[in-house]
């Protein structure tokens, strides 16, 4: 929760979900959710994507790249918008970074 949100996630980093922590497309409520211990959040579509590439074997600089490739963006739009998400996730600890 120190530093910068690019010294945090640098580009170099994999992150992954911890164990426990899960996404599942809830049909009930036809949205997909992260699921962890005790918490359930609703993802809008664009986190959906981002998490359905943040698998573990995934850089966030490769993550990024497969993504603004896929959606046509700028790389320094999608990079912003993943990071602050991942960011949020790992400040809940719903998401680990291996360096």
């Amino acid at each position: 929760m120190t530093g910068t949100p690019e010294d945090r996630l640098p580009e170099t980093a994999t992150p992954r979900l911890p164990r426990g922590v899960r996404v599942r497309f809830d049909e009930a409520r036809n949205t997909h959710m992260l699921l962890a211990p005790e918490r359930a959040v609703r993802m809008d579509p664009i986190a959906a994507a981002i998490l359905a590439e943040t698998n573990g074997a995934r850089t966030f600089g490769e993550i990024v790249d497969l993504l603004a490739a896929k959606y046509a963006a700028p790389r320094d739009q999608i990079a912003g918008d993943v990071r602050r998400l991942l960011v949020d996730l790992m400040d809940k600890r719903m998401l680990e970074v291996s360096p």
